[in-house]
């Protein structure tokens, strides 16, 4: 088990540029079936991009081993919010579009060669994880709601996990100084698209 400063630590490597707003937390807990329901959602979409690079990739076996777990993982997650739902009496609400998720993925270089498209992959699905895990630290802090401050404390400490084990992956197939550099470009694109975005009650995002 983690100690509170290893917590901690795991929060700040995240390397974000612009924090939530604090607004935030108090909107969802306006309406927990909406943001249950979206982050539900989030969850199963994780597991989704595991398995959709391990089909993209099967020849790069560390990949496969890396993320196959996690998949295991996030469907677990799904699980897990369904029960939290379920404990209050609430039912999954249908799916929305995810505009962070959307506006981040069409940071992937495209056009250019298929390393360059690869590390893009890997980077984009670490963001994600970072800032879901930034947001779940908040809940755990925040929410009125003390079962669901454990049980987000419980997840930030996996999802920053997750974002560490996308960095490594990175670094495994492509160099270091490279995967830094695009990290730091896409970690201030990524600010500015949160700054764009309405604050809302109902998207984990």
């Amino acid at each position: 088990m983690q100690t509170r400063e290893q917590e901690l630590k795991a929060v700040q490597m995240l390397g974000l540029k612009l924090p939530t707003d604090p607004r935030w937390v108090n909107l969802a807990e306006m309406d927990l079936q909406e943001i249950l329901t979206d982050h539900a959602y989030c969850e199963q979409k994780a597991a989704t991009s595991c398995i959709s690079l391990i089909q993209q990739f099967p020849d790069k076996t560390e990949l496969v081993e890396e993320l196959a777990p996690i998949v295991t993982e996030e469907w677990g997650h799904f699980r897990m919010v369904l029960r939290e739902l379920k404990k209050r009496g609430l039912a999954l609400g249908r799916q929305r579009k995810d505009e962070y998720v959307a506006q981040l993925a069409q940071l992937e270089r495209k056009g250019s060669g298929p390393d360059l498209r690869f590390l893009d992959k890997l980077l984009i699905c670490a963001l994600i994880e970072a800032r879901s895990c930034e947001r779940f630290r908040l809940l755990s802090l925040h929410i009125a709601d003390e079962e669901l401050r454990q049980f987000y404390h419980d997840l930030m400490i996996s999802e920053a996990g997750h974002y560490t084990n996308f960095i490594k992956l990175a670094k495994d197939y492509l160099p270091e100084a490279q995967v830094k550099q695009r990290l730091e470009e896409l970690l201030e694109a990524e600010a500015e698209i949160i700054a764009r975005l309405e604050v809302r009650d109902d998207r984990m995002h």
